[in-house]
Order: C-alpha cells, then sequence, then structure tokens
C-alpha cells in the first residue's frame, strides 16, 4: 500500500470540507495519512503491551498483589487484542482507499459524511445505515 507518486502532499492545516469534490486526491491523501498514522500509534502501543507482559514474570509472594497483577495482565491482553482488531479495519479501510471504495456507505453505496469518516476513518456505514443497523442488532438480539 504504498504512497503513488502522483499524490499530492497534505498541507498540516488541512481538513476535508463538504465544499469540496468528494474523494478528491487531496482529501484521499488526507485519510490515508490519517489511517496510517492511526495503525503506527497502535502498533507502537502492542510492542510497548508485549514488553511488559514479558517482564512480567516474577511471581509476588502476596496473593492480593499477584491477584492485582494477574487483573492488570488481562486487562493488557484483552486491550491488545481490540488493538489487533483495530489495526485489521484500518488496514481494510487502507484497501478501500486503494479500490476507490473508501468513504461510501456499505449498505447505501452513498458517500459517508466527511464529519463521520473523520471522527472514524474506518466506518464502512453512513451514520443513518449504522443507526438502522443497531436498531436491527437490538430488535434480534431482544427476541
Amino acid at each position: 500500500m504504498g504512497v503513488q507518486m502522483s499524490e499530492p502532499l497534505v498541507p498540516p492545516d488541512y481538513r476535508p470540507t463538504d465544499d469540496e469534490p468528494f474523494m478528491s486526491p487531496m482529501m484521499k491523501s488526507y485519510f490515508r495519512a490519517k489511517l496510517l498514522r492511526w495503525r503506527a500509534e497502535l502498533l507502537a502501543e502492542s510492542t510497548e503491551t508485549i514488553a511488559s507482559l514479558q517482564e512480567g514474570g516474577l511471581q509476588k509472594p502476596d496473593l492480593t498483589d499477584r491477584a492485582s497483577d494477574e487483573a492488570d495482565r488481562a486487562l493488557e491482553l484483552r486491550t491488545r487484542d481490540r488493538e489487533r482488531k483495530l489495526i485489521s479495519k484500518i488496514d481494510a479501510a487502507l484497501g478501500r482507499l486503494e479500490r476507490d471504495e473508501y468513504g461510501y456507505c456499505e449498505d447505501t453505496g452513498e458517500p459517508i459524511s466527511i464529519r463521520r469518516l473523520d471522527a472514524r476513518p474506518i466506518a464502512t456505514l453512513s451514520l443513518e445505515a449504522q443507526e438502522r443497523h443497531e436498531r436491527m442488532e437490538r430488535t434480534h438480539r431482544d427476541d
């Protein structure tokens, strides 16, 4: 997923708006950079998590301390799993960018709002479709 040579450099103060063509080259570059930065942050955090888990090999004699360490370790593992899933979603979003499918709702095919994409760059559904999807999940869960 390398950067293509024709891709514009994104100025540091650039923010996509509804006034420009949807998924213009500048907008695509902005979201690609945002996704790659997020991915790099998650990878750095997971590296730190692995290092701290490897350090934690010493058993504490106190049962309470050991229980506390186990709870911390379980939380770190859950966080690590969440990060792994997020990285997978970021990779999928980068793939959609490469295929010119990024930013379009999977349900309706309509553009996802810029505000939603900026807040959640891995979004695959428009806000309306996401709310509809969540309502359906709640309805079926209650059955």
